[in-house]
């Protein structure tokens, strides 16, 4: 159950993408399982591992003989680029975002950013005037620097700011910058172990715009 005070009220907000935004689990999984079928892994334990994080520490923590992260990524990037097919939206999520003034959100993604605008597209989604990708950052969630820099371009401080987030790695690093934060649930197929605020989509609430384009969240 969502628990959030309604009377809070924020400079800006601040969006994880896949699992958060859209659900993209299908197309990373097939383009990701091809991949880690070549390379010997077992599926069920990996496939698990990748989600939130950034192909290039993906594949660097694996530490696999003989393997450039680096070519290795960029094979992976451009077949997830070509293979859209049921990329989807998260319930809700396109009327969320079009009911936000555009300098008042961003998206912080581990995603770089041809795949994250291939993405958005597929799914139907709003592309951001700001955005945060895979190539802004040398080291992805769960460090906080994608949302400190998030926060940077939309010139909010942390406390002024929520964050959307699906995976502990996101919220890890939503909550090392210092905001507050808003798990959406849609996707997770087991419980996520937090404290914070959740919410199994966006049907359920709306924004509220007030004086100076301050944002809330209300429950329809």
């Amino acid at each position: 159950m969502y628990q959030f005070p309604s009377t809070k009220t924020y400079g800006g907000f601040l969006f994880d993408m896949d699992g958060t935004l859209l659900n993209s689990i299908a197309a990373a999984e097939r383009v990701w399982g091809r991949w880690a079928t070549r390379q010997g892994l077992d599926l069920a334990t990996f496939l698990p591992t990748m989600h939130g994080k950034r192909g290039i520490d993906t594949i660097t923590a694996l530490n696999l003989p003989g393997i450039d992260p680096v070519v290795e990524a960029a094979e992976i990037l451009r077949g997830e680029i070509e293979d859209v097919e049921g990329v989807v939206a998260i319930e809700g999520a396109a009327d969320f975002l079009a009911s936000l003034p555009p300098e008042r959100w961003a998206i912080v993604t581990s995603a770089p950013m041809d795949l994250a605008r291939a993405r958005l597209a597929a799914a139907g989604l709003p592309q951001p005037r700001i955005m945060v990708t895979a190539e802004d950052v040398e080291v992805g969630k769960p460090h906080p620097r994608c949302y400190q820099l998030g926060l940077e371009r939309l010139a909010v401080d942390a406390a002024d700011a929520m964050v959307f987030e699906d995976v502990l790695a996101g919220v890890a690093a939503a909550e090392a910058a210092g905001t507050d934060i808003t798990v959406i649930t849609a996707t997770h197929q087991h419980p996520v172990k937090t404290d914070y605020p959740k919410l199994p989509h966006y049907g359920e609430v709306r924004v509220a715009v007030g004086a100076g384009g301050r944002l809330s969240i209300r429950f329809r």
